[in-house]
């Protein structure tokens, strides 16, 4: 065949890399922020099955040229493709391939090591987050940014979201907020944290690594951990703008979100007080539907296995792409196509006139408009099951506070006491003392003097 009919390698959407004990698979279109299309979907699905059964294979890796990991699929095709009877097939294959790619992802029978060096949004987050080793640098951007399209996070994401600490998924899935940075790793969307400019000596100890286990490729990318700097400002989610994220996204519906929220815009902290007003302003900012979709989805999604959520998300899309809102159409022209400011042309235009029949038409078996969702088919060969995506991040909040609330049941445990307790359970991972004294102190009464302070959670438990 001849060249010039070819794409050369370097043109192609997404390389493959063999170096050593690793096989690589880099997203190639930079100019797009390597946003997911159908075609790198369609070449990844076969490499990852090959190098899955291959015993050259040790480590499989992923990473992105430029700027971003992958800043989320193109929808902008796929709503081209909803709009007309002859082609809407292909939107809703497009979700298929793309979520059938993240379970597969899910439950390689190889470690897996995503390196979140830059934008990781939407369907990039699909593609890293079931990942057993999530590295973040502080170019790393983060965010689930479906609601500002008129549309709901997906790709896993009720299952991943309603999982994190507190509603710090509900927050984020509702809001389409980003994290940035050290926040990435701090609130357990990745598991490590490295400097930007060390990701190729990392990856290339990775590819020196003979026959490795999960715990030596752990160790090695803890090697390369970047300590926080005396200067560098905390996570913009603790403390008190935390308990009161907590409080407001605690509930099931979002009209009580917003009186909360509403509430908390007057109390007399001001720091809370301003960030309750920027969350309701964006909150306005977003559709309605996508909304009320959105926490309907991460509230059942607690309950299901991953399959279970993504298979419910395939039912949503394929509502969205049947027409179950305008508003798929409205937001993806308005932000994504013309790039216009302001709030986009919702309809219905009000929370209050969301009503529960208009979603469940996203979620109910006998909805018209899920007539045409297909059902996920992941290969065989995935017989494992998932790997544990928090198995090697930070412990989650509910795990250092059970650990306080067994431990004293009697007496109040002292703090250094908890610290050398979760130190030796992640064998002296860095970041965990931090994130054990921003939990306890947010939850409970820490009383003494330095090095000898005692934490007493009984009444808050």
């Amino acid at each position: 065949m001849s060249t010039s009919t070819q794409a050369t390698p370097l043109e192609q959407p997404v390389l493959f890399e063999s170096n050593g004990a690793t096989r690589t698979y880099v997203l190639n279109r930079a100019s797009k922020l390597n946003a997911l299309n159908g075609d790198m979907l369609k070449l990844m699905r076969p490499q990852l099955e090959q190098w899955s059964k291959s015993d050259l294979c040790k480590i499989i890796v992923g990473t992105g040229i430029g700027r971003a990991f992958c800043a989320g699929g193109d929808v902008a095709t796929v709503l081209q493709h909803s709009l007309h009877d002859d082609t809407r097939s292909k939107a809703i294959e497009f979700f298929k391939d793309e979520f059938e790619m993240d379970y597969i992802l899910s439950a390689l029978p190889k470690p897996y090591v995503t390196i979140l060096d830059g934008i990781t949004m939407g369907g990039g987050v699909g593609l890293a987050i079931s990942a057993p080793f999530r590295v973040a640098t502080e170019k790393s951007v983060f965010a689930m940014p479906e609601t500002k399209i008129g549309y709901c996070p997906d790709v896993g994401a009720s299952f991943f979201l309603s999982r994190i600490d507190g509603e710090i998924g509900t927050y984020l899935a509702l809001t389409s907020e980003t994290l940035a940075g050290r926040e990435v790793f701090e609130l357990g969307f990745a598991t490590h944290f490295v400097s930007s400019r060390t990701v190729p000596n990392l990856l290339a100890r990775l590819s020196d690594l003979e026959d490795p286990t999960f715990a030596m490729i752990d160790r090695t990318i803890e090697d390369h951990h970047a300590k926080r700097l005396p200067d560098e400002p905390v996570g913009k989610l603790t403390g008190r703008k935390r308990q009161a994220l907590d409080m407001a996204f605690r509930h099931d519906t979002v009209e009580e979100i917003v009186e909360d929220l509403t509430k908390l815009a007057s109390t007399s902290d001001d720091s809370v007080a301003k960030w309750a007003s920027e969350t309701l302003e964006i909150l306005h900012m977003r559709s309605p539907t996508s909304l009320k979709v959105a926490l309907e989805a991460v509230r059942r999604g607690k309950k299901m296995t991953l399959l279970e959520a993504l298979q419910m998300e395939m039912g949503i899309a394929t509502a969205y792409c049947s027409g179950a809102s305008t508003d798929f159409t409205a937001g993806i022209t308005a932000v994504l196509v013309d790039k216009t400011k302001g709030r986009p042309a919702w309809s219905p235009d009000q929370l209050n006139s969301v009503s529960d029949v208009i979603v469940r038409q996203f979620f109910e078996r006998n909805s018209s408009y899920l007539s045409a969702v297909p059902t996920l088919t992941p290969p065989d060969f995935l017989s494992n099951g998932q790997q544990n995506p928090m198995k090697f991040a930070l412990p989650s909040e509910d795990a250092i506070l059970q650990i306080v609330k067994s431990k004293a049941r009697k007496d109040p445990i002292s703090l250094s006491d908890l610290l050398a307790h979760f130190d030796g359970l992640h064998s002296g991972k860095q970041g965990v003392a931090e994130k054990v004294v921003e939990v306890v102190k947010r939850n409970c009464d820490v009383i003494g003097s330095q090095g000898s302070e005692v934490v007493n959670c009984k009444e808050q438990l």
